[in-house]
């Protein structure tokens, strides 16, 4: 027994026989979610009675000051971990209901300076610690080496181990110097999948020599760093997971996270609830397997519903009391945690109000063929793309930055190119899209528009992959807010 779990059973309080330690065992390895921008009563009693802590999502988000409460009250209940995804560029949860201010990855890695990514991941700290948010699910040190990946593409660095890894050094640095704990993922790597686990479970079928030369590069340097939690992936990599994904995997969490890779941080889950782990053993499943694979904290996602919390913690008490589940891997889970809420309670510089380095980055990342001139009556036509999962229905596009242009979205497919072209007589044409690699039918709207108007400007919004000859083309590298202002201003240069 580790000398935090007998000090903890000398006061009775996580003694398996009672029931009261093992469920506040069990409760503390969870973050839990809930609907709304304020704190439900039942999240709070779940606090009182030993909840590890909350992901936020984007519907629990108002603005600054509804956070901050939000986060006052649910830490008044107890002492959780509060996190969220906020990696700025596409998946933010600060500015979902506008876009985010800060470039994501790939814009910042196609700058390539190590020190303004410390800096934009800094002034992300700031905001988080400003609203009460302690730990951020970020940044995310996939390399991403395929070009059809459905959920990572710019929310990489890039595709080089050596880039990932100084910008993942740099990321951790910025925020942890803020206060905010980084969680560095999706381990042991997310990059190279073609299939969303959010739906399905992917497969990195590498060797080990291409994982430690490649997927791990970024995380090892991490660890080194100091960064204070990773989370999982849930994809298959046949030699080292077999049949199972990474979460649930003990050889990737303790005998290669731990063992190999000396990471001795928090371990924290992707969401349970993706199809990678509820269409295969099921949410308490998932759950258990997951703890007993080397897990210290599990995300429970969105969707779960507070029965369904209660089901899981449940679960996890049986899997103790059957002997599936050691009693020793939740008291060490506990350790791990509450070091990491000791990390917390350190003090730290008051954070600054007010950050131009997001537009700055965005700036610096924007590359451009051609001459981007000043507008004339401007058309817009922004062609659109689904939303992943992972980034949710964030706003994106030109519409905040052109307000004297006529801006439309058509779907790619069924669109009316020639009536189209003909709305854009005399004006000037400028085509926006975002990863139109990965999209046949918008490769083939931009086609048809340019066949129409080559001296057309078209604006690649997510990985600039296919490049159609267009008069101009402007590559953003990414949707997010300051993305597109930065493209914008070429306009009016």
């Amino acid at each position: 027994m580790s000398e935090f779990s007998a000090s903890a059973s000398s006061q009775g309080e996580f003694s398996v026989d009672g029931d009261r330690g093992l469920h506040r065992l069990a409760a503390g390895t969870l973050l839990a979610a809930f609907p709304g921008t304020t704190a439900p009563d039942w999240i709070l009693r779940e606090l009182a009675g030993g909840l590890g802590g909350v992901t936020l999502f984007g519907f629990n988000v108002e603005g600054p000051e509804q956070l901050l409460a939000l986060t006052s009250r649910l830490r008044g209940a107890g002492d959780p971990v509060i996190s969220l995804d906020e990696e700025g560029g596409d998946v933010t949860r600060l500015a979902y209901h506008v876009g985010s201010p800060y470039p994501g990855n790939a814009a910042l890695g196609a700058v390539d300076d190590v020190e303004l990514t410390r800096r934009v991941y800094r002034a992300i700290g700031d905001d988080l610690a400003r609203c009460g948010v302690n730990l951020d699910m970020a940044p995310d040190a996939d390399v991403n080496t395929a070009d059809d990946n459905p959920v990572i593409g710019t929310r990489s660095f890039g595709s080089d181990p050596a880039l990932v890894s100084r910008h993942t050094v740099a990321a951790v640095a910025g925020l942890q110097d803020a206060g905010v704990a980084a969680c560095v993922k999706h381990f042991p790597g997310h990059g190279a999948t073609r299939q969303d686990s959010h739906l399905e479970i992917p497969e990195v079928d590498v060797s080990r020599e291409i994982l430690w030369e490649r997927e791990l590069v970024p995380f090892r340097a991490a660890i080194e760093a100091g960064t204070k939690s990773i989370m999982t992936a849930h994809v298959r990599v046949p030699f080292l997971t077999g049949t199972e994904p990474a979460t649930l995997s003990a050889p990737a969490l303790t005998e290669l996270l731990r063992g190999e890779l000396g990471f001795d941080g928090v371990v924290i889950s992707d969401a349970l609830d993706m199809h990678a782990i509820t269409k295969s053993v099921g949410l308490g499943g998932g759950a258990v397997l997951s703890l007993a694979a080397g897990s210290d904290l599990l995300c429970l996602g969105p969707l779960p519903t507070r029965e369904q919390i209660q089901e899981v913690k449940a679960e996890i008490v049986t899997a103790v009391r059957e002997g599936r589940l050691p009693l020793a891997r939740l008291e060490e889970a506990a350790e791990r945690v509450a070091r990491l809420r000791g990390w917390f309670s350190l003090p730290r510089e008051v954070p600054l109000d007010g950050n131009v380095i997001g537009l700055t980055a965005a700036r610096r990342a924007v590359s451009v063929s051609g001459t981007a001139a000043p507008l004339v009556n401007p058309f817009v036509v922004e062609v659109d793309t689904p939303p992943t999962i992972a980034v949710g229905d964030v706003p994106w596009g030109f519409a905040p930055w052109l307000p004297d242009a006529e801006i439309t979205r058509v779907k790619p497919d069924g669109a009316d190119a020639t009536g189209l072209l003909e709305r854009a007589i005399g004006r000037s044409l400028v085509i926006v899209v975002k990863d139109a690699h990965r999209h046949r039918a918008s490769q083939d709207m931009v086609s048809a528009l340019l066949a129409g108007r080559p001296d057309a400007t078209v604006v690649e919004m997510g990985l600039p992959i296919w490049r159609p000859p267009a008069a101009t083309y402007i590559a953003t590298y990414g949707a997010a807010r300051a993305n597109a202002q930065a493209a914008a201003e070429l306009f009016s240069a």
